[in-house]
């Protein structure tokens, strides 16, 4: 999982607060408070993510929160939450969700989507045959829809030229 934190932020909340007790930044106090608390390892944060999409009476709206908060993190999600989120959409039948959440994903891997992308795929490809979910690759999706050759690329006309 790749992660980016800003330890930075820390210090720069410090060196904003003053040492007198009547002047203070109350921002910068609640800034300070929220992370000095403890930071959730990689396997805590990828188990709370797969129990939360693995709750049976997960609704639609719940799908979608917890997909739009992975999306906006700074990490591709792991495999097994992959699954998760999968199996969840299965079980509502939002077959949609499920290719756009492969879509998001993808875009997720950033630059290095062909080292990447290509894993989560061999590691999920047989939950997506369980299920019967086409990635957006194999649906044509990653092409635009009126998709035609360049013109400029061949010549329109291959007769004689005078």
């Amino acid at each position: 999982m790749f992660r980016h934190l800003g330890k930075c932020l820390v210090q720069s909340v410090r060196s904003n607060l003053t040492p007198s007790a009547k002047t203070y930044n109350p921002i910068a106090v609640s800034a300070l408070r929220y992370s000095s608390k403890k930071e959730e390892s990689d396997e805590e944060f990828d188990a709370r993510y797969e129990a939360y999409f693995n709750r049976p009476n997960i609704d639609e709206w719940e799908i979608r929160k917890g997909m739009n908060d992975l999306q906006g993190m700074d990490l591709v999600p792991e495999p097994k939450i992959i699954i998760a989120a999968l199996k969840a959409c299965r079980r509502l039948n939002d077959y949609a969700l499920a290719v756009r959440f492969l879509e998001g994903v993808k875009d997720k891997c950033g630059i290095r989507v062909k080292e990447i992308y290509p894993y989560i795929l061999q590691e999920i490809r047989p939950t997506l045959d369980e299920l019967g979910v086409l990635t957006p690759e194999e649906m044509g999706y990653d092409k635009p829809e009126l998709w035609m050759p360049d013109v400029f690329e061949k010549p329109m006309f291959r007769g004689k030229s005078s």
